[in-house]
């Protein structure tokens, strides 16, 4: 039977539930368990596909095209777990399926309820991760203990352990140990308030998960451990890390959970092996230069609408020994201050995906200053659109090239809605979403980078190089560098005489690894980085 681990929040949101799970599931994995992760949320959308990503952050997706939370991509950046459509459920989905489900007759007339019908249909979504083959399935409530829409979550995985054994569950909640400042000490009462919450609804967390700013004292310790009813090895400090997420598991390594997790669920597991873990926080600490990369977006200001771009440079500058100092750049600011006052001095310029007009012509005037300036340039889909209209503008010459998601009325329509989309209303999970194969020409940038000629990778977007104007684009020496194994749709253009210009019709930061950088994201970096050496020499060369 595989054993449960269920991951709960408390005194307040964004305390990095997922980021814990995905640390927990990486220690259990690197001591050679089978662990599956799963997350819930409480939101009644469907799903997060049409959710404003002020409000949640990146949309991630899976390979079977499954739009999910966005804590997903902490779970593969951290773990091997193999992530489906079963690996997030929102309380909409839940509900969704018990109404279709009384639709069709299947309660026989009864009155449908909370409990059992809605708890019966989470427990079902919990067993669907566990098999012959996994030894532990890891699943976040997401949402705060206490909060309404939680309330049937926290039922159903109270009444989980009841059905499968207390022994085969173990309940970690996450709490806030906050510091006043005017005070000068760590309070305890939120996170003992918050355990309250749970133990209400019959639920007694196995370990507590300490946020704290401060190290936490013994006698603080001690207190939480004696009020919350919990031994006080299993009070955890998680430290606030200044460096980097990735440090999150030697922490809790330190204090000693993973051995703690073994021995309360009784597993047999191998001796931790974190060797290469630490030879990447120590490349973190230690980095040989600094790169500069501008990332140009709508969301700028919000970190968690780039979150997978964010550590995907990450993940490159750690594969070349390098702090990447990321730009976060409006791309309304260009329109207004112009793309010399804001990208003059970056050694790289990226343009991630994203959709509505906002901010449209400050990305494309990014896209030819990186172009006129032999700046190394990244477009990832959207990005490869405003690079696909920029070059149609002011390489070939068609004065108001556009995508029609912007102008439907543009003279030049170089990208357009994909057939397949036109008849769609409906707007949830209806994107060309998921895994789809490229094959690359094999002289391209992005072959060299792949090391093959045959890749797939996540997509997620509606509108598609317009092929009636391709022959165009190849005689003025745009380079179609990948299409769809068909040959019908355009995935990858490059301009050959660059420095370094791909652009990318599809997600790679969803396949980027701390241990293993994605291809392109490595070759961008070391292309930004390329440059500065370059720009430092021919300063050194001036000076002499």
């Amino acid at each position: 039977m595989s054993k449960h681990i269920f991951v709960t929040g408390g005194v307040v949101s964004s305390l990095g539930k997922g980021l814990t799970s995905a640390s927990v599931g990486m220690l259990l994995e690197r001591r050679g368990l089978s662990v599956k992760l799963q997350k819930l949320d409480p939101y009644i959308n469907v799903d997060p596909g049409t959710m404003n990503p002020y409000q949640h952050g990146e949309v991630y997706v899976l390979d079977d095209g499954t739009e999910t939370d966005l804590d997903l991509g902490h779970y593969e950046r951290f773990t091997h777990s193999p992530l489906t459509r079963d690996s997030n459920y929102t309380t909409g989905q839940i509900y969704l399926s018990v109404i279709e489900k009384e639709r069709r007759g299947e309660f026989l007339g009864k009155t449908v309820q909370v409990i059992p019908h809605i708890t019966n249909e989470i427990k079902g979504v919990l067993h669907k991760l566990a098999d012959d083959e996994t030894d532990v399935v890891i699943t976040e409530i997401g949402g705060t203990a206490g909060d309404i829409e939680s309330q049937p979550f926290m039922e159903a995985i109270r009444q989980f352990a009841l059905d499968i054994g207390k022994e085969n569950c173990l309940y970690i909640h996450l709490t806030l140990v906050p510091y006043l400042k005017a005070a000068g000490e760590l309070k305890t009462k939120p996170t003992q308030h918050s355990v309250g919450q749970l133990r209400q609804i019959g639920i007694q967390p196995d370990i507590l998960i300490c946020r704290t700013e401060k190290t936490i004292p013994l006698d603080d310790r001690k207190k939480i451990a004696l009020f919350c009813n919990v031994p006080l090895d299993a009070v955890i400090e998680e430290k606030d890390k200044e460096l980097s997420i990735y440090e999150v598991p030697l922490s809790l390594v330190e204090n000693g959970l993973d051995e703690l997790i073994v021995k309360k669920l009784n597993l047999k597991a191998d001796t931790l092996d974190l060797d290469d873990w630490r030879d990447l926080i120590h490349r973190l600490r230690n980095p040989v230069r600094e790169v500069s990369i501008a990332v140009v977006g709508k969301y700028a200001e919000h970190l968690d609408a780039y979150k997978s771009i964010y550590e995907s440079l990450d993940h490159a500058g750690m594969q070349h020994e390098s702090r990447v100092r990321i730009g976060k750049i409006r791309s309304e600011d260009i329109e207004k201050q112009g793309p010399e006052r804001t990208l003059s001095g970056y050694d790289g310029v990226l343009v991630p995906g994203g959709f509505g007009d906002r901010g449209i012509e400050g990305k494309i005037r990014a896209v030819g200053f990186a172009r006129e300036q032999g700046i190394p340039f990244f477009g990832i889909c959207l990005g490869l659109q405003c690079a696909v209209a920029e070059f149609a503008r002011n390489v070939i010459g068609l004065d108001h090239a556009n995508s029609t998601e912007f102008n439907e009325d543009t003279p030049h329509p170089v990208i357009c809605l994909l057939d397949a989309q036109r008849k769609i209303v409906d707007k949830g999970g209806t994107m060309r979403l998921g895994a789809q194969p490229t094959d690359l020409q094999p002289s391209s940038l992005a072959a060299k980078c792949y090391q093959t000629n045959f890749i797939t990778e996540r997509h997620r977007h509606r509108y598609e190089f317009n092929n009636a104007y391709r022959d165009q684009f190849e005689s003025n020496g745009m380079l179609i560098a990948g299409t769809s194994d068909e040959g019908k749709l355009v995935e990858i253009v490059e301009i050959p005489n660059h420095p370094w210009f791909v652009a990318v019709q599809f997600h790679p930061e969803f396949k980027s690894k701390p241990t293993a950088a994605h291809p392109l994201f490595a070759g961008f970096v070391g292309s930004a980085i390329e440059r500065q050496d370059s720009r430092s020499q021919r300063a050194q060369e001036i000076q002499v």
